[in-house]
């Protein structure tokens, strides 16, 4: 089993259709093509890491995806949050979560507390 780094693109390339060959055979974990698939993905993983590294989301974004995957409402921000106009304001960017707000986004929601406290997206800055 000769399996080598993943320096550029090609071995990178290279790396993933030979994953997805694997993957098409279905190999058992432990047998030889069941652990070259494992080392692969693993070594694809690490190389994606350095070189497409995803940046947290949003804070807000994060909020809103998450009322929307939940199926949630203002209203059920209100505990969360403040008051219902509190709760447009924060998805409005007109005001900063505290960090009461956030340990209850977080504990709540289970929306890691990391991508709460990250600083805005400048996509979505106010101008001052």
């Amino acid at each position: 089993m000769e399996i080598r780094p993943i320096r550029n693109d090609a071995d990178y390339k290279a790396s993933l259709l030979e994953i997805s060959t694997l993957m098409d055979l279905d190999p058992d974990a432990g047998s030889p093509d069941g652990d070259r698939l494992d080392i692969l993905a693993t070594l694809v993983q690490a190389y994606e890491a350095k070189h497409y590294p995803i940046d947290p989301p949003d804070p807000i974004e994060a909020i809103k995806f998450r009322m929307e995957q939940g199926g949630l409402s203002v209203k059920d921000l209100v505990p969360l949050i403040g008051n219902s106009n509190r709760v447009y304001e924060v998805l409005g960017r007109k005001r900063a979560l505290t960090l009461p707000m956030i340990r209850r986004l977080h504990k709540q929601l289970g929306i890691p507390a990391e991508v709460l406290i990250a600083e805005r997206d400048k996509r979505f800055a106010l101008a001052a």
